[in-house]
């Protein structure tokens, strides 16, 4: 039996009850994270602890425990579990109270939610075959570089992809990529990898602020510019990059194939970078 955290205790998930009155049920007021497992290990634990404190800083809501402390809960629920492979998902709301207010009491008590999830990341068949995207209209709100509960807009768009036969979205606003539903877009060119920099219109993301870091390491350029869907057609390669699929080559856009239809060599090379660094510093 899976077990989780809530509020300060260690418990079995099916065990697990949070007010129908908390705020992030009604109002969407919360953050959450998602940090990748590799050998039983957290895989760059201090970026996603630090994003975590950006976006509930951003909303106002208090960590209710330290970082520090948040961390070891995600090891010790990676060791009740014995998880090797997997993920380990955090969501912070502001909490509940009781009766349903858009202004919170002062002293709002937040809640903290964290599981797992035992599931491959390194050997599976989309890494080897690539995947399709989608493109569609970003319809999310202006501050998407807060990692909020509200993903209706990314529900949304994952189900349209996956109407149309692709396994992720790329938004699009003005004629420009944003970013995926759940990833970082990214593309190759003549000029060497292009993707977004960060501001309020993307999450920053930790994998891909990763896997820019070591591409740049290993003489690879990097452009930190927006990109348009044209471009990302016309490209050489394209990949997404996200704690659940590391680095995964983007192998057919809108049904367009990209490049030669097969996962490319930067992609490819970027993927094993990515793993050899988080096995190397995992903890």
């Amino acid at each position: 039996m899976s077990i989780a955290y809530l509020n300060g205790t260690f418990l079995p998930l099916d065990e697990a009850r949070i007010s129908p009155l908390d705020r992030g049920f009604l109002f969407a007021d919360g953050v959450y994270e998602v940090a990748a497992v590799i050998d039983g290990r957290l895989v760059d634990s201090a970026s996603h602890l630090a994003r975590l404190e950006r976006s509930a800083s951003a909303l106002g809501i208090r960590l209710p425990v330290s970082l520090a402390q948040i961390e070891a809960v995600q090891r010790e629920l990676v060791a009740r579990n014995g998880v090797t492979e997997g993920l380990v998902y955090l969501q912070l709301t502001r909490g509940a109270e009781a009766g349903r207010d858009f202004l919170a009491a002062p002293d709002i008590e937040p809640t903290l939610f964290l599981f797992v999830a035992d599931k491959p990341v390194l050997d599976v068949p989309a890494a080897r075959t690539g995947i399709s995207v989608a493109t569609m209209t970003d319809l999310r709100w202006a501050r998407r570089d807060i990692k909020s509960v509200g993903l209706l807009a990314q529900v949304m768009a994952k189900q349209a992809a996956r109407d149309a036969g692709a396994q992720e979205a790329w938004m699009v606003e003005d004629g420009f990529v944003t970013e995926g539903a759940s990833s970082t877009a990214f593309i190759v060119t003549e000029e060497g990898i292009v993707t977004r920099p960060y501001s309020q219109a993307v999450l920053a993301g930790c994998t891909g602020a990763a896997l820019t870091a070591l591409a740049e390491e290993s003489g690879i350029t990097v452009v930190h510019r927006a990109f348009t869907v044209a471009e990302a057609l016309a490209a050489r390669e394209a990949f997404i990059a996200s704690a659940s699929t590391l680095c995964q080559s983007v192998v057919r856009i809108d049904g367009q194939t990209i490049g030669d239809g097969t996962p490319g060599p930067v992609a490819m090379r970027l993927r094993a970078l990515y793993i050899a660094f988080a096995r190397a510093t995992a903890i």
